[in-house]
């Protein structure tokens, strides 16, 4: 079982609630995206459903955890301060309310009502980049993960001015007047999203993470493969959106080639740090080996589609039917696997690291149920596989259901389990984490 590792700077870190707050939020997405999920596979037809759906995991989960998740680890990783805590506050309640107005627009199908809440959106993740950024930018020189970090916030970037601009357009189509289509700037915006700010975002953290937490460190042909990532991955995203932009299909070759390369690079670099842990499995690394798994399948099933037309709107996230494996299977566990460390390493630290010496404390793996653990990694395990089944083989929409019903359910257990670390050992209620307090201190 694992406490605190040595190499990291826990003074450096914000007040518990900032991030603590992301990563409840972002649970609360991630059940109404399942729930979501759920009326999609029933094949219900309320509203814009199945774009509703990928903003509420995309947006809703996946991002406002990596905006938690940087806040705390920049500054604990990097050994400086966060630039502005206040800046970290507000930027989730911008991105919350946007993202609940934009979806709500999208059920309703009151696509006037878009660019208001993207606008807040886009200026949430706009506070979110100066942040982090002028948090990075009091380093010297940058690690790998800093670096990835660095790349991932101008994704960022580009993912939001894409992202107003198709808001913009679907009451007052001026991608009309532009020399883009909107098919084609929908799939830049899809991919600077997800192979830009989130995969990039989960490369660099797992360099970090997958180290720290099995003890070891990269040697042999992990240096020349983490160099094949590093140097092709960012390159090869730009290319591939470039070119679905442009619509110029050896542009997008070229860079889907790339960024094919790199992540079955680094799933060898992550299957080899796994399988020679030094530590004792806990629910993170159990996580991570479905990540090396759905990686390296999802990789090398885009390779005929990409190389074929990577132009092609089923073959946007890589071979037709692999959605579920890219976005459940690999950042889905990614982001299921850190949160059990994570939360409960920030509410050990505020509760009982003082009192190391002085009396019995539990370490950081002991504050949640291992029970509850187990079930949700079956339940989520069991409802992605379902779900990836249904799409690669054309089941029934039973199958689909009964996927995300398996989905929803691990999703609930997961949920229960963090949020109880919370309510069990955080010095602060749930409540006081949502909303903040004396104790919340401000710095700028």
């Amino acid at each position: 079982m694992s406490a605190i590792p040595a190499d990291v700077d826990a003074g450096q870190q914000p007040p518990m609630t900032v991030p603590l707050r992301h990563f409840l939020v972002a649970n609360l997405f991630l059940l109404f995206g399942v729930l979501a999920g759920v009326g999609v596979a029933l094949d219900s037809t309320f509203g814009f459903l199945s774009l509703a759906h990928v903003h509420l995991l995309l947006v809703g989960w996946v991002c406002v955890t990596i905006m938690g998740a940087m806040t705390q680890f920049v500054p604990v990783w990097s050994g400086v301060e966060l630039h502005s805590t206040r800046l970290a506050a507000a930027q989730l309640w911008l991105v919350a309310a946007g993202l609940l107005g934009f979806a709500g627009s999208l059920l309703a199908a009151e696509l006037a009502l878009l660019p208001g809440f993207g606008a807040l959106m886009l200026l949430g993740f706009w506070l979110f980049v100066y942040n982090i950024g002028r948090t990075l930018a009091a380093k010297a020189a940058l690690d790998v993960t800093e670096r990835h970090f660095a790349l991932a916030l101008g994704f960022f970037v580009f993912t939001t001015l894409l992202g107003i601009l198709l808001a913009v357009d679907f009451s007052r189509p001026i991608l009309a007047s532009l020399p883009v289509t909107r098919p084609g700037v929908v799939q830049a915006h899809a991919t600077v999203a997800v192979f830009g700010a989130v995969l990039t975002t989960v490369l660099g953290a797992l360099y970090q993470l997958a180290t720290m937490f099995t003890q070891t460190d990269l040697h042999g042909v992990d240096v020349p493969l983490r160099r094949v990532e590093e140097l092709g991955y960012p390159v090869g995203v730009l290319l591939l959106a470039t070119g679905r932009l442009l619509d110029a299909a050896l542009l997008a070759r070229v860079g889907a080639v790339l960024v094919l390369a790199a992540l079955l690079a680094f799933a060898v670099v992550l299957g080899r740090r796994l399988r020679e842990t030094q530590v004792d499995w806990t629910p993170m690394l159990s996580r991570y080996v479905v990540v090396t798994a759905a990686l390296a399948l999802w990789a090398v099933l885009a390779v005929p589609a990409w190389l074929t037309d990577p132009l092609a709107s089923a073959a946007l996230f890589g071979a037709p039917g692999t959605s579920h494996l890219l976005l459940l299977g690999v950042v889905g566990f990614v982001v299921l696997g850190t949160l059990y460390h994570v939360v409960p390493f920030i509410v050990w630290v505020h509760r009982y690291s003082d009192l190391l010496g002085y009396e019995p404390v539990p370490m950081v793996d002991d504050l949640y149920d291992d029970r509850i653990a187990a079930a949700d990694f079956a339940c989520f395990l069991g409802g992605s596989a379902l779900l990836v089944a249904a799409d690669l083989f054309g089941l029934p929409s039973v199958v689909s259901a009964s996927g995300g019903g398996l989905t929803l359910l691990g999703t609930a257990l997961f949920i229960l389990n963090i949020a109880g670390v919370v309510r069990e050992h955080s010095p602060q209620s749930l409540t006081a984490v949502l909303v903040g307090g004396r104790t919340e201190t401000q710095t700028d």
